[in-house]
């Protein structure tokens, strides 16, 4: 596919995927005779997986060590699972600390609706 279809099928603008290229993070694309890019079907999994990564403070390197060993053939299972844990644990952390802010924004956001009922309260 081309990069117009990419970019449509992910929501990533040209330049983000181009730089995905370069980095080695989308692997798989060949060039056309007419030196047109062309992405295989894998690469919108790929990219739409790298986005949401990059969205939880996952660093290029971090991202690299994913994709590597979930794309490598041969891969050292244990070192493979270690590095999953480790990653599921970090996930797992935002997401309490997510949780925690959460709270806190519900109870401010209560506070102020409460104000601003009382404020809009007809005067005796």
């Amino acid at each position: 596919m081309r990069i117009a279809e990419l970019e449509s099928r992910t929501g990533l603008g040209r330049h983000a995927l181009r730089f995905y290229e370069r980095e080695g993070l989308l692997v798989g694309v060949c060039r056309g005779s007419n030196n047109y890019r062309d992405y295989p079907e894998s690469a919108v999994k790929d990219a739409i997986l790298l986005q949401q990564l990059q969205s939880l403070g996952f660093s290029l390197l971090e991202i690299r060590e994913v994709l590597d060993a979930m794309r490598a053939s041969s891969i050292d299972c244990a070192q493979g699972a270690r590095l999953m844990a480790e990653k599921r644990t970090a996930v797992e952390a935002q997401i309490a600390n997510l949780r925690k802010v959460s709270k806190v924004l519900m109870r401010e956001q209560q506070r102020l609706e409460d104000r601003a009922a009382r404020q809009n309260l007809p005067k005796p």
